[in-house]
């Protein structure tokens, strides 16, 4: 495991817990951290590491309330 994979990792557990707390009555838990993992994997590559933290916020709020949508 390099430095930038658990830098990764530990910005996906932060994302995903930040977002199954403000959703926690809305979606599982799970759910949201498979959202989160989701979109971490479609960012890879596509920005500059700095901007991993904000985007991946982003981009997964915006497919939870998404989801949330469709249900």
């Amino acid at each position: 495991m390099t430095v930038e994979t658990h830098q990764a990792d530990d910005i996906t557990d932060e994302v995903s817990t930040w977002l199954a707390g403000e959703f926690a009555s809305l979606l599982p838990a799970a759910d949201i951290a498979e959202i989160v993992r989701s979109a971490r994997t479609d960012l890879e590559g596509q920005i500059v590491p700095e901007a991993m933290g904000e985007m991946l916020h982003r981009l997964a709020r915006f497919r939870v309330l998404r989801a949330l949508e469709r249900s």
